[in-house]
């Protein structure tokens, strides 16, 4: 992993605009966050813009983050022919054009991409105005967005290895500095506190992603009051508009549901196993945290969700149990007992720990560097062959 270099901290042959393009979950807007910081650390004074949706999730959290945010269309690519894709060339045209604007009122001399709707109209712009592009591709597959873009570009990074893409380099997933720092030990009263949770019990963090996950939530609503009466304290993220209230037994161990955790490093420093989605970030983030989990890949879209957790799988930091196995029968079976089972929690943990990585968003922001150095030498080629970056 590339280290960066000296003197990089000073901002002198840095790029002092650069647009960042993702959004929709917090698998694209949380890297591009942590990468933002990244970028501001070592200069204080570069302008970061990034580039999103006004229905995603960056629309609130990268504002609150305190970083401009500039608009586009949200134009799905479709997967296969069907009548959407007749009205592709004409949205797409006004996405690019969207996109275009963005790269000429902030100055951008680097336009960085992280997958999703945003990032395909953010590299044809930047193409089109001899910019450099930098990939970034979160999950084992890459997505349809990412592979036209690593076509434009020798600035490739990926999170996992195996992961096919011209030019790719493995980085690891850029995560934000309160999750890539956390000490859970010396977090968990503070965590515990945050969301009313008892340091006595043990604790399971449940969490279907920023979206939520309808199956563990059903799942887990079924046996709210067993787990409670166990002594198996419980923290469930839900999803925005998908809370419910559990039951709860007379005497037992708290059942917190809560829609979203902005502070989600929190959560982590208070919990001892979760059970979650393998979403690429959900995965980095408790690789690095050192946090044993039960995996449930999503079952649709490409299946890179299993794939995600392969790495973590293979050194017995996690299990997997497959969407429609996850049962509330298979919670009684399964996690109530690895919840109680101390000794194992902490191999797994320390197994997980194992294959975390904590500084790709540093090693990004050095990509970054690469690319605005190399900028001369990617103007120069805009005459040359179609997939020549330029």
């Amino acid at each position: 992993m590339d280290a960066a270099p000296a003197g990089a901290g000073d901002g002198s042959f840095g790029p002092s605009s650069v647009l960042l393009a993702g959004g929709g979950s917090a698998g694209h807007v949380s890297p591009l966050l942590a990468v933002a910081d990244a970028l501001r650390r070592r200069d204080p004074d570069v302008n970061v813009t990034a580039l999103g949706t006004e229905t995603g999730l960056e629309a609130r959290l990268i504002p609150a983050r305190g970083y401009e945010l500039r608009f586009v269309p949200r134009v799905p690519l479709p997967r296969r022919p069907d009548p959407a894709l007749l009205r592709l060339p004409g949205a797409l045209r006004g996405a690019v054009a969207a996109a275009r604007t963005a790269i000429d009122q902030t100055g951008a001399e680097v336009v960085v991409g992280f997958g999703g709707y945003v990032s395909t109209p953010a590299y044809l712009a930047a193409r089109q105005r001899r910019i450099p592009i930098v990939v970034h591709e979160q999950n084992a597959r890459a997505g349809l967005a990412n592979r036209v873009g690593a076509r434009m570009t020798p600035f490739v990074a990926t999170t996992f290895r195996g992961t096919v893409l011209p030019h790719a380099t493995v980085l690891g997933m850029p995560l934000r500095r309160e999750v890539s720092q956390l000490d859970r030990a010396a977090r968990r009263q503070e965590g515990m506190a945050a969301f009313g949770l008892d340091p006595q019990w043990p604790t399971l963090l449940v969490t279907g992603g920023s979206l939520g996950a309808q199956r563990l939530n059903t799942s887990f609503a079924a046996r709210a009051a067993e787990l409670s009466a166990a002594g198996l304290q419980v923290l469930h993220v839900s999803g925005t508009g998908k809370e419910f209230e559990p039951e709860r037994p007379e005497v037992g161990a708290p059942y917190v549901v809560v829609p979203y955790a902005d502070r989600m490093e929190l959560a982590y420093a208070a919990a001892d196993l979760v059970v979650c989605r393998s979403g690429a970030n959900t995965v980095c983030e408790l690789t690095a945290v050192g946090l044993p989990a039960v995996y449930v890949p999503l079952p649709i879209g490409n299946g890179e969700q299993r794939f995600n957790a392969a790495g973590v799988l293979a050194v017995g930091g996690g299990l997997l149990v497959d969407d429609a196995s996850f049962t509330p029968e298979w919670i009684t079976e399964n996690v109530v007992p690895l919840a109680a089972d101390g000794e194992r929690l902490r191999s797994m943990g320390e197994a997980a720990a194992s294959v975390g990585q904590r500084d790709a968003d540093e090693a990004l922001a050095e990509m970054i560097y690469r690319a605005y150095a190399a900028r001369s030498s990617v103007r120069a080629s805009s005459a040359g062959r179609p997939g020549d970056p330029r």
